[in-house]
Order: structure tokens, then sequence, then C-alpha cells
């Protein structure tokens, strides 16, 4: 055999393996609605922000105007905004008529150790424990996503289902040419390296989750030793869909609806998205 018939053999089984052994991650799509609890479980989003007065108005009114029949409250972190970030939520949670349901809170200082998404992440979560709050999940969720209007209810019906985290890869915009060249991309290789179908699987070890919007059991948060567990790590989500998968199942899937308002114009700007995420 030549050279170039070793390639082409070579090339051939690697492509029968993605296509058959890697856990079907091309035909992902959105999964199937889980069935309604008899009990809906109270919800509060913790939401870190970081100078987002352009998008955190629709991403909260998105948030306190759910269609669920649990309690929702919402933690806004801010994280030393110099936009005026405090100010549009609290605007957008009194146009919703749910100010009482929205708390903002500073961010103290970055410690030692800690990276800066996560130690948002902690500081609301802390927030909980001083309010004597006692929502049984907590939903992290990004700045600029705007949830669909049942989203929470799905999600809560999937963690009553049986799994201790929910997570959705949500919808990215991709309108720029920029975008449309390389969101999907970008999509198609998390896929390919975290097949959602494997995450799922309880008996796999392979695990991860998306930032955007995952919801997760208070009490794994508990059993994992809360967010210090993985304070150090850069890819956040998928430390916190490993360490809650030792202990219990997770959920990974696809939106179409829930979607991010982040604009990506440029190559430079989803390069630097990729190198700051994965």
């Amino acid at each position: 055999m030549s050279a170039w018939d070793v390639f082409g053999a070579g090339s051939f089984a690697v492509w029968l393996y993605l296509l058959f052994g890697r856990g079907g991650f091309w035909r992902e799509g959105v999964l199937p609605p889980a069935p309604a609890p008899l009990r809906w479980p109270g919800i509060t989003a913790v939401v870190p922000a970081r100078n987002e007065a352009e998008f955190i108005g629709q991403s909260l009114r998105s948030l306190l105007s759910q269609d669920y029949p649990g309690g929702v409250s919402v933690i806004l972190v801010d994280d030393h905004s110099t936009d005026g970030t405090s100010e549009r939520a609290r605007e957008a949670a009194e146009a919703a008529g749910a100010a009482g349901r929205l708390s903002i809170v500073p961010a103290r200082n970055l410690p030692s150790g800690w990276t800066g998404k996560l130690w948002a992440l902690a500081e609301g979560l802390a927030e909980v424990e001083r309010r004597a709050m006692n929502p049984e999940l907590i939903l992290f969720t990004d700045a600029d996503i705007v949830h669909h209007a049942t989203n929470l209810r799905e999600l809560a019906a999937r963690i009553e289902a049986g799994v201790d985290l929910a997570s959705l890869m949500v919808k990215l915009r991709a309108e720029s040419l920029a975008e449309r060249f390389l969101i999907p991309a970008f999509v198609f290789f998390f896929e390919m390296l975290y097949p959602f179908a494997w995450i799922r699987d309880p008996a796999r070890r392979t695990a991860g989750a998306a930032g955007g919007c995952m919801l997760v059991r208070r009490e794994a948060l508990r059993r994992m030793g809360g967010i210090a567990a993985i304070r150090g790590e850069i890819i956040d989500d998928c430390a916190l869909g490993r360490a809650v998968k030792a202990g219990g199942p997770i959920s990974l899937g696809l939106s179409a609806e829930t979607r991010s308002l982040r604009r990506y114009p440029a190559l430079g700007d989803i390069w630097r998205m990729v190198v700051r995420t994965a």
C-alpha cells in the first residue's frame, strides 16, 4: 500500500467512527419535553453581569415574566460594571411589575485562585444563603440570554424527571458574515467533543454543560462542595457538569427558542470568545 492508500484508509476510518461511534452527535436535535411534574419547585436565577447594560433589560424581562407555576426570583451579581447595568436591571424589573423579585448584589473583589465568572456565581449563591431563601433549584444564566416564555417550566420538568442538572445550548446569533461562517462550526465541534447523548447517559463518564443556561438542584451543588470546588476552572460549565454528574445524572440539549443576544461582528470577536470559554 502506498502512503496515500494508508492516509485514505485512515481518513475513512475516522469518518466511520464519527458517523457511528460518537454518540450520533451530528443528529442531535431539540429534546422532546419531559412530562409535567406533580409539583413545581422554587427557582432562583443567578445572573453574573459586567457592563451588560445593552442586554440586561431584555434578559431580565424574559426571566421575570416566565410562564412558571412555581416561584421565581432573580439575583443579579453586578461585577464592577461602569455602564449602568444595575440601573437598567432595576428599570426592567419595574417595567415587568416584578421589582420585588429582583435582588442586585455588588460583587466583592476577585480573590486569588478564582476565575471571574465562578466568583460572581459564588457571590450570588452566598446571597441566597444570606437572605435565607429556600429555592430547590438554581438557574445559572448569562446576562445576554433571552429565555422563551416556558423555558423554566421545561427545564424544571426535566429536573423533576430525574436529573440533577439540566442545561441548554442556546441559539447563538448568526447574522454577520463571521457568525454565519464560524458559529455553526463552533456548535458542531462542541457537540463532537461532548456528545450530548453521552452526557445524558448515566453509564458514561462524559459530562458537560452550556454555561448560558444551567438549571441545577441546590442539593447537588452542596454535594459537590459548592462553586468553590471548581473555582479555578476556565471551562467552568463543563467543570460544573463533571462535578454534578459524579453524584447523579445530568442532561444537555439544544434550544431553538432561548437565544443569545451577543454579537460577534468580526472573526476576531469569535476567536476571543473561543479562547475565553473553550
